[in-house]
């Protein structure tokens, strides 16, 4: 990518303004590293034949072509030359020899220690492509999508290779700038995208072999992670879609079915005419239709909420509210069953803001839940308490309880805890509780202990105000 002129761009601009601010550093060092070697076969020409001493300027060069690169080892190698020539060839202090022989040992000198300067830059060179590509890897490996890390491998790359700017595209880029050269960005036999360089250097023709290649390499390996993690990202969504279709068929045809046949049977014997029923038979087939019908409400009821909610409609509309109306609307919807319900409240009732039919309806359900795991001659405990900046609303049922490993698990859609042989429905309730309290800015949670009952918590949070 071209680099901008944001945060990107300016850091990679102050760095090739770094590497052109260093030379007077460089020079520094190059000149302080030649009189110290200078000093040293001062000191150790009495005891070693002078000639010899002359590779010790080699490691005046090393340095220098390490860190400051070959245009600096090749001006120390010169000097290096130089001052062994004043100092220790005869005669001394001039840059003539006595011994033409002598010429042949510089000579000599000075070709070993280009030989070595142009190994150490390539050294460095080759380490800092490295820690480039390295770089680069880690980018693709641990951040974002490819596309999101071009614009910085591109100024990497631009750096490495001494350009002024550099582009990479997945494809053929819209255009070039002056003066710029494209470059394909080849793995194998599969073209991975283009990078284009602005004035490259002359003579940088070898670092581009070097670095395109294994530039497109990491591309490519990083756009078929990605494809890979996109697909089985799509096949896990395929898999919970087809779990949750699973789910809702077996949900159909268990709690559709069951009370449609008793809806069917009753209304088949109210019809038939060669059937004499007594009042009271009469009374209980009405009453089973009227109750089996009211289940299958409630059931179509859930799975509509239950969809709205996953897919985000289910927006409340919040108005202030006492929870004792709220508690009290739910019991009414409930029916006779609610005669089992031992409700609590406080001296004062608290005041929460709130859609009034969402937390209804979840507290019909816990009520309800609570009512079908708890045995018929035990009531089921509502207490409302306020804690803290919360109202809490806890239905506390009498039934098997539920164990630590189902907690978090029985607040699914489609998951039945396990109860007593009265519980039925499709295992919505509670997951329809949790999204209707957390719309409402609240939270829901269940206490208990395996045989000692469950507790399911309602906490709102309270308004403070008259409703």
């Amino acid at each position: 990518m071209r680099l901008p002129s944001g945060s990107l761009g300016d850091r990679i601009r102050r760095l090739l303004a770094a590497d052109n601010a260093r030379w007077p550093s460089g020079v520094a060092v190059s000149v302080a590293l030649v009189f110290a070697i200078t000093g040293v076969i001062e000191l150790l020409k009495p005891h070693v034949p002078v000639l010899s001493l002359a590779v010790l300027y080699l490691f005046a060069v090393l340095p220098v072509a390490v860190v400051w690169g070959l245009p600096y080892s090749i001006g120390v190698s010169v000097a290096s030359m130089l001052a062994f020539n004043f100092f220790f060839l005869p005669p001394l202090y001039t840059l003539t020899l006595a011994d033409s022989r002598n010429w042949f040992a510089l000579a000599v000198f000075l070709v070993t220690a280009v030989v070595v300067s142009e190994l150490a830059a390539g050294f460095r060179r080759r380490g800092r492509e490295s820690a480039l590509l390295a770089e680069i890897a880690t980018s693709l490996l641990e951040r974002g999508e490819v596309s999101e890390e071009l614009e910085r491998i591109a100024g990497e790359a631009a750096r490495a290779l001494q350009v002024e700017r550099a582009e990479i595209a997945l494809g053929e880029p819209a255009r070039a700038a002056v003066a710029a050269e494209r470059y394909p960005l080849t793995a194998g036999d599969r073209r991975v995208g283009t990078i284009v360089l602005e004035r490259p250097r002359r003579g940088s023709a070898a670092a581009r072999r070097r670095l395109l290649p294994a530039l497109a390499s990491l591309l490519g390996v990083a756009i078929d992670r990605e494809r890979l993690a996109r697909e089985a990202l799509e096949a896990e969504a395929l898999r919970r879609s087809d779990a949750m279709k699973t789910a809702v068929l077996r949900a159909v045809s268990h709690d559709l079915r069951t009370p449609l046949m008793a809806i069917l049977t009753s209304a088949s014997a109210l019809s038939r005419r060669d059937l004499e029923l007594q009042p009271g038979d009469r009374d209980d087939l009405l009453a089973t239709i009227s109750g089996e019908a009211a289940r299958l409400d409630r059931l179509v009821g859930n799975l509509l909420d239950l969809s709205r909610l996953q897919a985000g409609a289910a927006r409340p509309e919040p108005a202030p509210w006492t929870i004792d109306d709220l508690v009290i609307q739910a019991l009414s919807e409930i029916g006779a069953s609610a005669e089992r319900v031992e409700v609590s409240f406080p001296d004062d009732s608290p005041v929460v803001r709130v859609d009034a039919q969402q937390i209804e309806r979840a507290l019909v359900n816990l009520i309800e839940n609570a009512l079908g795991y708890s045995p018929a001659a035990e009531p089921v405990l509502l207490q409302v308490s306020t804690h803290g900046a919360d109202v809490l609303v806890r239905v506390v049922d009498h039934g098997p309880g539920v164990s630590q490993d189902e907690l978090e698990r029985i607040f699914e859609p489609f998951h039945r805890g396990r109860g007593v042989g009265s519980v039925t429905g499709a295992g919505l309730g509670l997951a329809i509780v949790r999204g209707f309290a957390e719309a409402n800015g609240g939270r829901v949670w269940a206490e208990s202990r395996a045989g000692q009952g469950a507790t399911f918590v309602l906490a709102l949070p309270l308004e403070r105000g008259e409703p």
